[in-house]
């Protein structure tokens, strides 16, 4: 069953739409910047309570987030951060803790996926994600047009 990856995409569209309603310009993924804008899991789910971790920073604030969760339970935190090439100075505002992360995003095709990376300095999430072509989000997107999309993606993995 592929609803954790739902479960998490959907969660990546509200906090996608939440942002969109504080800005009104909008930002699109880069094929030089595999890294942002872009929704990464750590694997497939298995099963309906397999927890699959998620990572996404997005440019247009730029905030972030860890995640982890199955179909049925999940926990995330949110991050302010400062990109500067591979390095993320990040604060997490919920308790003021800093992190220096190095992210390393390229292509692979490991997993079947399309996409590689690799978080190194963070004491959240996992060190490895992947992601697949398509899953780039983009906040000139409507909600509802994600909602689509990821619809779409959840059926190619049935």
């Amino acid at each position: 069953m592929k609803k954790p990856l739902l479960v998490v995409m959907l969660v990546a569209v509200a906090i996608v739409a939440v942002w969109k309603l504080r800005t009104k310009s909008s930002s699109q993924a880069s094929e030089d910047n595999l890294l942002l804008d872009r929704v990464w899991i750590d694997h497939m789910p298995r099963s309906d309570r397999d927890t699959i971790n998620a990572f996404l920073a997005i440019t247009e604030q730029p905030l972030g987030i860890f995640q982890a969760a199955s179909q049925w339970k999940g926990s995330y935190e949110l991050f302010r951060y400062e990109a500067t090439g591979d390095e993320m100075r990040v604060v997490f505002p919920q308790n003021g803790d800093r992190e220096k992360l190095t992210a390393k995003a390229r292509r692979c095709t490991e997993r079947g996926m399309d996409f590689c990376l690799e978080i190194e300095g963070s004491k959240r999430g996992v060190k490895r994600y992947y992601s697949r072509k398509g899953w780039e989000v983009g906040l000139d997107t409507r909600p509802d047009q994600l909602e689509d999309k990821i619809n779409a993606l959840v059926k190619v993995e049935e």
